[in-house]
Formats: C-alpha cells, structure tokens, sequence
C-alpha cells in the first residue's frame, strides 16, 4: 500500500487541539471515506488512475507495500514520501559531534536582580518554582546586592529523532580526568596515614578491608550470567572476553571435541602437556578431581542406605551421613581382615600373601637375554609368549595340524589330510578331486623300467646265459613304446568324453532351473484360499538356493557399472 494515511506525532495532534476550537476538531473516516480510498487504491495499482506523488515530484509505485512506504511519526512528514528510505545528504543528518555549552556561564557575573528572573536565586534561565537553589532566607528579589551565574539555554533547534535525544551530547570527556585526579588524591592521602602508622608503631596491624577489592565478589553476578530470581536459572549468554577460547587451545581438528551449544570440551585439548603445565585439561578433570569423587560416593551410599530403610538425605543430614558413611567404612574394613584371618587359620598359607608388590613382579629381572639382529635369541632364555586359557598346539587322532588350519570351499578341516570331518582319524595326505583318476589312467599302462634287472642280481655263470637275458630285455623295451603310445590316446578319448558329459549335464540342470522360475511366476495361489487364511511364505518355497540357480541368477543379473549396459 502505497499512499497511506498521514501519521502525525502525538504531541502535534494535542497543541493542534488546543489551538483549534471544537467545530474545528479532525473528524474520524466514514466507511464512504475507505472504501474511496480503497477503490483510489486497486485503479493505482490497475493503471487506470495516476500514481501518488511526493514532495519531490516523483511518482510512487503502488505496488510498494504499506511498511515499507509510511512515513515514522516522528519523521514529520505531510504527505505521501519514499524520502526516509533513501540515503539522506550530508546536510540533512545528524551532527552529534556538536557540542553546545552547558552549565553555568561564567564569562558574566550579574549583581542586581533583573527583571523576569528567578525570585530565589536571580537566574534568568528559570522561574520561582523550577529553582534548584536552596530557599534563600532574603530572597535575591527583595536582596541589595547578588552573586549569580546564568545558565546556558540549549537551542532546541535539533535536526533529526536522534540528535534531539543523545544523552551524550555537549559532553566533555576532559572532565572525567577530575574525578580520576580526585581519585588518586585519596589514595595518596591513605598511604601516608598508613606510613605514618607504621612508622610511630611498627607493630600495628592494619587492615586492608578499603582496600581490598575482593571482598564482596561473592555478591557481583559473574559477567555474561542473567540470574533470574523467580525462575531460579542462571542463563549463560556470553563469555568471559579475557579468557582463551576453549576451541583455541589446540587447532587440529582431530584433537578434543568442541561443543558449541553448551560451549564445553570434556576431553584434554593438549594430553601430551604434563598435568602440572597444563593450562586447561577439559572439563572432564574438574568433574573427577577435588571432592566431586568423594561427592558421588556419598550420594550412592545415601542412596542405597534410603534403599534399604535408613533414613538419611544427603542435602538434608549431610553430617548424619558422613557419621553414617565412616561407620560403614570401619566396619566393612574389619569384615574384610577378619573374614581373611578366618581363611588362613583355617587353610593356612599365610607365607603366600607376603610377596613383593606387583610393580616388582612385573619390571626388571636380572636374566640376561641376547638378541641377534635379526630377531633370534642368541645368550639367555626367550621369554615365554601369552597362553590363552584354551588348549593350543594338541594334535590328536594322529593328525599334524590343528582343526581350522585348512579353509576350502566355505568349510573348515585338517591341513595335513586335508579332512572336513572335525575328530576324524589322519590317514595321511588326500589329493585333491579328480587327480586321483589322472593318476589311474596314466598308471594303467606299464611303467617303463627303473629297477634293476634279475639278470644283474644273479651271479654270471655262462657267457650264453648272459647274452640271452639281455636280447629279451631290448625286445621288450621295444614293445612298450607303442604301448605307452595308445594309453595317452584312450586317456585323451576319456577326457573328451567326461567333458561331453559334464556339459551335457550342465546344460540339463539350467533348463531344469528355467523351467522351475517359469513355473512360479506363472504358479498362482487357487482362487479358493482365502487371504486371511493364506499361511505365511506360502507364495514361495523357502529353502536355500542351489548352485545352479545362483549361476542362472548371476547371468541373468544386470550389472549397474556396465559401461554397454546403456547400448543393450
């Protein structure tokens, strides 16, 4: 809303009131009245009236709404303006720098009462009533002679809102320096009455109590608190500007948290800086140092003492529960040393409890060990590695591994039989599947000779016997090349055709998966059982997959980091 209606200052509006007569007083807005304006309002915006003008002669958008376009009241304006939103001039602002004289002027004496002026002091800058003087018992009217001082009247002549109202105006600060000066008057003054003391009697005591300036610190609010005494709650709105940030103690941003809400770091900022250099270690050491330990200990005991039928309060009794508290102390120390008394009488063994400290059992030895540089002992025993409380390196059932040395194919087994079954008997290494058959068909053709022949055993008798062995033996060896010729082919026939079969088995296990997905997404529940009756997982089976259906499923699945997959 562009043009609104003129807001004149208060004070206006009632020396207008008296100066007018009643005829004359401002009438309120009829409903005619709005609704023209109303109605000026919609044909401004519409374009079908001209827009408002102000002072200047600018037009004024009627799109700009009310708070923006309306004038503060003590702005003064009289129409319609947008001038209290643009930058003012140089000329048109404030000049609080200015500085009028204020005071009694001294620069004129006055000794006979004038006319007009004050009847008490003779002042022209008041009257009677407004005197601030004491009441003079011959007034300064009626007085032969005067001594007075006028004022300075302050023009009222101020420009803007805040000129008018700056508390600091006029003000000279070379005028706190008397006040600083008649300080240290004073304190000079009290060190020689102090001086003086001392000196006629060195042995007096003086007490410091002006002088201290902690004395009543306890009763100041602490700077950035807002105590509320009806509420009892303590705000904490700032902090204390001569302190270090707590985000400031150490910069990386690994180190201490920092929470900004509560302003608090729990943890050490600098735990490499000893405890007895350190500035600030979190607040977590205030929390665990002093009395705040012996604190919770006795709100626990309060605790379970009330827990249990006492009647105690740790706010209310605080000495009944430290009487209380020690008691329990005495009397559980004394359980304690008579309960172990008991047992060694009993049992004996008391030669047992007397041992060195464990901060003795666990330093330094005089055993002298060796080491090489690679890591080996060479001088001195090895110092025995940690055994856990379980049973370890207990081979049994001949094996020569432990259970859970062998991984394969999602199971676990012996590493030197190479065994599944847990507790089973070794009875040695087994080959892996399908090398034992290899083995078998080479085997089955004669292996060529290596050991020595029967001929060489026997003691030579006849040089005919010898030579006859020897012709046999080359005939042999003769006959077993082609052998070991067919025997690679009939194995190489084998191979062939347990890959037919395999593949051929193959091919029927992933028709048989295809058929069996087909089936359930064309399988149906009979339109007879109702849903409310339907079992659980009744829609499908549920059982581990198969092999052959998890390799179906990784060919049919689609892969997402495909770089084709967008061409398929």
């Amino acid at each position: 809303m562009s043009s609104g209606a003129i807001r004149t200052p208060v004070s206006q509006i009632i020396h207008n009131k008296d100066d007018q007569d009643a005829e004359e007083e401002p009438k309120k807005k009829s409903r005619e009245d709005w609704r023209k304006a109303k109605e000026l309002e919609e044909a401004r915006k519409a374009g079908t009236a001209p827009a408002a003008v102000d002072e200047e002669g600018r037009d004024i958008n009627p799109h700009i709404p009310q708070y923006i376009s309306n004038a503060p009241w003590y702005y003064g304006s009289q129409g319609p303006t947008l001038k209290h939103q643009r930058p003012q001039h140089e000329d048109e602002r404030g000049h609080l720098d200015n500085r009028a004289p204020k005071g009694l002027d001294t620069t004129r004496l006055v000794t006979k009462f004038r006319k007009g002026a004050c009847e008490n002091c003779g002042a022209m800058s008041h009257k009677r009533k407004d005197c601030l003087e004491r009441p003079r018992k011959v007034q300064a009217k009626y007085a032969e002679s005067i001594v007075v001082h006028d004022e300075h009247i302050v023009n009222d002549a101020s420009i803007n809102y805040d000129e008018k109202r700056d508390r600091w105006s006029s003000y000279d600060p070379a005028n706190h320096r008397e006040i600083i000066e008649e300080y240290e008057k004073v304190e000079e003054a009290k060190r020689q009455l102090k001086a003086e003391k001392l000196k006629n009697d060195p042995d007096a005591e003086i007490s410091d109590e002006e002088g201290n300036e902690d004395k009543y610190v306890d009763e100041v609010d602490m700077p950035g608190t807002k105590v509320d005494s009806k509420q009892r709650i303590t705000v904490r709105n700032l902090r204390i500007r001569e302190d270090t940030a707590k985000y400031l103690r150490n910069l990386d941003p690994n180190s201490a948290y920092y929470d900004p809400k509560t302003r608090s770091m729990r943890d050490n900022p600098n735990p490499q800086v000893p405890a007895e250099e350190a500035e600030f270690a979190g607040e977590n050491f205030v929390r665990f140092s002093g009395d705040t330990t012996a604190q919770a200990t006795a709100q626990l005991f309060a605790w379970e003492a009330h827990g249990k039928g006492v009647d105690v309060h740790l706010l209310a009794e605080p000495t009944k529960l430290e009487l209380l508290q020690k008691e329990y102390e005495q009397k559980k120390e004394q359980f304690k040393s008579s309960t172990k008394t008991d047992i060694v009488e009993k049992y004996g063994g008391e030669e047992h409890l007397q041992v060195p400290s464990k901060s003795l059992l666990l330093a330094q030895t005089e055993e002298y060990v060796e080491y090489s540089r690679s890591g080996k002992v060479i001088k001195g025993i090895e110092k025995p590695k940690a055994r856990s409380i379980y049973e370890e390196d207990v081979y049994i059932n001949n094996h020569t591994t432990i259970w859970g040395s062998f991984w394969n194919a999602g199971r676990w087994g012996y590493k030197c039989c190479k065994s599944f079954i847990k507790n089973s008997y070794c009875v040695g290494m087994q080959e892996p599947e399908g090398y034992a058959e290899q083995q078998h068909s080479t085997m089955s053709a004669p292996p060529p000779p290596v050991e020595v022949p029967d001929a060489e055993k026997q003691p030579p008798v006849e040089s005919e016997v010898d030579s006859a062995p020897s012709s046999e033996d080359s005939s042999e060896d003769e006959e077993i090349v082609p052998q070991t010729k067919k025997s690679k082919k009939k194995s190489k026939k084998r191979e062939k055709k347990k890959k037919a079969k395999e593949q051929r088995k193959n091919k029927k296990k992933h028709k048989e998966a295809k058929e069996k997905e087909k089936e359930r997404e064309t399988s149906t529940v009979p339109e007879e059982l109702d849903d409310r009756k339907r079992p659980y997982n009744s829609m499908y089976d549920v059982k581990a997959p198969t092999e052959e259906e998890i390799e179906e499923w990784k060919r049919k699945r689609t892969r997402t980091e495909d770089p084709m997959l967008q061409f398929i």
